[in-house]
């Protein structure tokens, strides 16, 4: 990023799930995902076909670091002397390499942040865990702190209404559906917050929007026996075919970009699912590096530096 004059450095780092830059990155990123267990043809194929049909790679890396370079002179507008990295879990740059950037540029003191609002031990706390491993490896000496949540942050609820309400625009009472990306039951059996988390966002973003009546879906259900998080969006788009709907705002609150499960999952799967039932599909536009996000992130980074507790543990 971007040097600054600040004798004291201050990092942020950035941490975001990854996608493949080709069409030949697919089978070793799929291989980090699954933590190195194999995976039958059909579903290599199944993912490539899906990466194929939106472009042959993903939009991630490049949005993600647009959203690290926005936040960065966002925090250093006033000469906040900030330096933002991003680490990404499943693919370059990875976590370790990035921890090991900011070691050599002799980084003071470091805050880390997911791009994604919700809590849960089987997503935002892998990426953690990527971060301690590296801290360890590397002997780190800055200290490290850990934004858990931030689900509710005001400024991102407010990103997330401004584009709900231009999504519904002038249309006469469509059905309104919040997704988030689903997870096995299986991770709330020891009172993971996910759950309550994802609801919490639609919940404040409906409020924001003045709305009574609306939805909660999971989507992008793994391929695994496990038993998933529901109801999924399909079940919930039968449901509304069967009363008669003909119009459908989807409106994902558990993504902050655009990525396959937003490209293909939302924009092709759904859509033709929904058309099928005589539904008209649209969803709201991503939040990528868009002003609001970037001010939610600044707000959020800027308190957790400002209460002095760097390095004591993890803040909400």
């Amino acid at each position: 990023m971007t040097e600054n004059s600040s004798k004291r450095l201050n990092g942020v780092l950035l941490l975001a799930h990854g996608g493949p830059d080709s069409l030949e990155d697919i089978e070793p990123f799929l291989r980090n995902i699954r933590g190195g267990r194999g995976f039958s043809p059909e579903l290599l194929h199944e993912i490539t076909d899906r990466y194929r049909q939106i472009g042959g790679r993903s939009p991630l890396l490049e949005i993600s670091r647009r959203q690290a370079a926005a936040l960065e002179n966002e925090l250093n507008r006033s000469g906040g002397g900030f330096r933002v990295y991003l680490g990404m879990r499943n693919w370059k740059p990875f976590i370790r390499d990035t921890m090991e950037e900011i070691r050599q540029d002799g980084v003071e003191r470091i805050l880390a942040l997911c791009l994604a609002p919700q809590n849960s031990q089987m997503s935002v706390g892998l990426y953690f865990q990527h971060v301690q491993r590296a801290e360890q490896e590397l002997k780190f000496d800055a200290p490290i702190s850990f934004i858990e949540s931030w689900h509710r942050e005001p400024i991102l609820i407010d990103a997330f209404a401004e584009k709900l309400r231009s999504a519904i625009g002038t249309a006469q009472q469509p059905a309104i559906i919040f997704t988030a990306h689903s997870l096995p039951e299986k991770a709330l059996a020891s009172g993971d917050p996910y759950d309550s988390e994802t609801h919490e966002t639609a919940t404040a973003v409906a409020a924001s929007c003045g709305l009574k009546d609306w939805r909660f879906a999971y989507q992008s259900q793994g391929a695994t026996s496990d038993q998933w998080l529901g109801p999924t969006v399909e079940s919930v788009l039968d449901d509304l075919a069967a009363q008669s709907c003909r119009e459908v705002v989807l409106c994902p609150i558990g993504f902050l970009a655009d990525h396959v499960e937003i490209l293909y999952d939302v924009d092709i799967h759904f859509q033709h699912y929904a058309k099928e039932r005589g539904i008209e599909l649209r969803r709201t536009e991503s939040l990528n590096d868009s002003p609001k996000l970037i001010q939610a992130m600044a707000a959020l980074v800027k308190r957790n530096f400002a209460q002095n507790q760097i390095g004591a543990g993890a803040n909400r």
